[in-house]
């Protein structure tokens, strides 16, 4: 069975998450995304591990469901140096059980713990549970696991189970790195709200058995991940050298040499793009046999906001999300596979947009420093504003 699968998310005892993170809220959500699983993210923080329990049903095999959603345990370690690791866990008990062998003085107060444990004691902790693990965002500047290594090795030792690639890169990127060849791909949201425009905005086709963490790790084992869907990775917020205080975008080269210092006082952060040229064996990408496709996508919701100009949570904007999601169940089904002419019926705008994203004809500037590109359906004709930045989703 093919199923649609997000596995990191995070919930609302994590920094920077909205409150509206819980269960209940998050369930329906995905299921309105087109989803079939989703991480709980934050499965070492003891509050959100009650939270879980008491929300879900255990439908066993380490999956736990509400309102027909599935939820398998997940979460996000910051490690040594700064690195994020995603870990996806067998069942609650065994979550507790680590949870309380992770040394953390933040684990109480915030999802995401923070530990001094390296990669490599990160995995053999882990493997001791029959756990699966990988890095998260691998490339990002702040957290992600080449922003300090080299080789995926050095940080692990050991072959992990997955690469997580993160917002600013995409499996054209990646393939560059000769290294990866060995790896499956996950592209995952990273979800801080249960908005459809976050959750799912980035996502996993996998073939599964059944609906259970051995299938799970069983496909992981033998690559069974079908499809990867994720942004258009210059979209992201880290995908070009820039300044994270003027978000100018700078060639890395005089970066360089000016130490990482911007005119305006801020701090240059090296880019995606930029990180992965720096580490890649090759000029353009070499996919292993069993790489599967990578779909670009977009929030239909952020679509719908370029198109006319208004705040991804405006009435303007879910009226017409919500409109579309009546008429065609699901938006991944909007995004991907209703026909054009259906969509047309129902707004001309949003179908116009809707054939250029999947022809890969929108215009992008792209995002750096932190700050998200921007975004523009130029070739659509109508009179309102057509660029809009996803800072403001």
């Amino acid at each position: 069975m093919l199923v649609n699968a997000d596995f990191h998310v995070h919930s609302c005892f994590s920094m920077a998450s909205s409150k509206d993170m819980l269960i209940k809220n998050m369930a329906p959500k995905s299921k309105l995304k087109g989803l079939n699983l989703l991480g709980t993210g934050d499965a070492f923080h003891p509050g959100w591990l009650d939270t879980i329990e008491e929300s879900t049903t255990y439908l066993g095999d380490g999956i736990y469901s509400n309102d027909d959603m599935n939820f398998v345990l997940t979460t996000e370690v910051e490690g040594r140096n700064r690195i994020h690791h995603l870990i996806i866990i067998p069942s609650l008990d065994i979550a507790r059980e680590l949870s309380d062998k992770v040394p953390s003085k933040n684990k109480k107060f915030d999802g995401r713990p923070k530990t001094n444990l390296s990669g490599i004691e990160l995995l053999e902790l882990v493997r001791d549970y029959d756990c699966l693990i990988g890095p998260a965002h691998a490339f990002t500047p702040w957290t992600g696991m080449y922003k300090s290594y080299d080789s995926i090795y050095d940080c692990y030792e050991k072959k992990v189970d997955f690469v997580e690639l993160g917002l600013s890169a995409d499996t054209f990127m990646a393939d560059r790195i000769s290294e990866l060849k060995d790896f499956p791909f996950l592209t995952n949201s990273d979800a801080h709200s249960p908005w459809p425009h976050r959750i799912g905005r980035e996502f996993n086709q996998i073939e599964l058995e059944d609906i259970s963490y051995s299938s799970i790790k069983k496909a992981f084992n033998h690559r069974k991940i079908e499809a990867n869907y994720g942004l258009v990775p210059n979209l992201g917020k880290y995908h070009m050298t820039a300044c994270t205080k003027c978000y100018k975008l700078i060639d890395p080269l005089i970066a360089r040499e000016n130490k990482m210092k911007c005119e305006c006082g801020g701090t240059i952060k090296k880019g995606v793009d930029f990180r992965i040229s720096e580490i890649a064996d090759y000029d353009k990408p070499k996919h292993p046999d069993f790489r599967p496709n990578y779909v670009h996508i977009m929030p239909l919701a952020e679509i719908i906001s370029s198109v006319y100009g208004k705040g991804v949570t405006t009435k303007t904007v879910q009226s017409k999300w919500k409109k579309l999601i009546d008429n065609f169940d699901t938006e991944i089904d909007v995004l991907i596979n209703v026909d054009l002419s259906a969509i047309e019926k129902i707004d001309s705008n949003i179908a116009s947009a809707i054939k250029l994203f999947r022809n890969d004809e929108i215009d992008v500037i792209p995002g750096g420093g932190g700050k998200y590109g921007q975004i523009s359906f130029n070739k659509i004709k109508k009179d309102t504003p057509n660029v809009i930045t996803l800072d403001d989703f």
